[in-house]
């Protein structure tokens, strides 16, 4: 009897069920899946241009950021720096006989760094950089979600094109640290989205992050003109009263917009108003700011509305700061306050 030949055909695999689909997009619309996918397609984008691998980009505090700048080179800026307003003749002995007290020597170096940060560019190879944006972005928009480096979100937020980074003329990275400032403080974020949604209005809107760019700017001018260095000295700070000065402008600003139904078409006039009360009222300015945030409620990390503390900066009075890599630079102001 003749052997049958060996059947080598392999066994057909058993046809498998479909796998289940992952519990977080069961039961939703295939446009819903859409705009998910679409949404990783935007943390995928973020990541390559953060260096990183895929996953969201965690917020970052201003103490976090600031610590980058105190321990990152800065020396490249050191021949640009120019702390003070060089004055001559008849100017330079009034200011000397009539003008403030000199910003006292221990916190020449905290001026210096704040000053330095806003000598320096937006840089994209900067992951910490990049994180502050992203956390503006995500603090104003309420949104857990990144976005694109590049884009018309940018513009939505109220800065004039697809690349923030040309906005920062004359501030730096330090226009975005008082914006990181402003949405991370649990005492100032009610405030600054109470602004933001006033930049959205229908005719009394105005470009939120320009509008902050050029209070930097005024705060910026205040510092070297030597008008915060009582309000320093006392405080023993310069980074914090800097900060709050933002904010208090800020607040005139919003006050002032939103009472007397104010457009774009009055905002050189309001800017130049804003300039005279940071250099000539600073302490009036932050006497305001801490008035309404002691009257104003905070929002706790679990959503509770508790009464703010009374002093503004008590949280960071008395902090220490140790300043390594601080560099020299000098910071162009344009004469005039108007929208850049």
């Amino acid at each position: 009897m003749n052997a049958q030949p060996a059947d080598t055909t392999q066994p057909e695999e058993p046809l498998l069920p479909p796998e289940p689909l992952p519990t977080h997009v069961r039961g939703i619309s295939a446009e819903q899946r859409s705009a998910q996918e679409e949404w990783e397609a935007v943390e995928d984008i973020q990541s390559v241009l953060l260096g990183r691998s895929a996953g969201p980009v965690p917020l970052i505090s201003f103490n976090e950021a600031l610590q980058f700048f105190q321990t990152t080179d800065l020396s490249e800026c050191r021949k640009k720096i120019q702390a003070t307003v060089h004055r001559q003749g008849l100017a330079a002995l009034l200011h000397f006989l009539f003008g403030p007290p000199r910003l006292q020597q221990q916190l020449q170096g905290e001026r210096d760094l704040a000053l330095a940060i806003a000598q320096c560019g937006l840089d994209d190879k900067q992951a910490v950089h990049m994180r502050i944006l992203q956390t503006i972005y995500k603090k104003l928009t309420c949104s857990p979600l990144g976005c694109p480096r590049y884009g018309t979100h940018w513009e939505e937020l109220g800065f004039q094109g697809a690349d923030p980074g040309t906005d920062l003329r004359g501030t730096g990275m330090l226009g975005l640290m008082q914006m990181l400032y402003f949405v991370m403080d649990s005492q100032m974020l009610p405030l600054a989205l109470e602004i933001f949604r006033l930049s959205q209005h229908e005719t009394q809107n105005f470009p939120f992050c320009i509008m902050s760019v050029n209070i930097t700017r005024l705060v910026l001018q205040a510092l070297r003109e030597e008008c915060l260095s009582r309000e320093c000295n006392r405080r023993r700070q310069v980074i914090a009263v800097l900060n709050d000065l933002y904010a208090a402008a800020f607040l005139q600003l919003y006050r002032v917009w939103k009472s007397q139904h104010k457009t774009v078409a009055d905002s050189g006039f309001l800017l130049k108003e804003l300039e005279f009360s940071t250099k000539k009222k600073p302490k009036q300015l932050l006497k305001s700011l801490e008035t309404y945030v002691s009257r104003s409620p905070v929002s706790t990390a679990d959503g509770v509305q508790q009464p703010s503390p009374l002093s503004v900066s008590s949280s960071r009075a008395g902090e220490e700061i140790n300043f390594t890599g601080i560099c020299d630079l000098q910071v162009e102001l344009e004469g005039e306050a108007r929208l850049i």
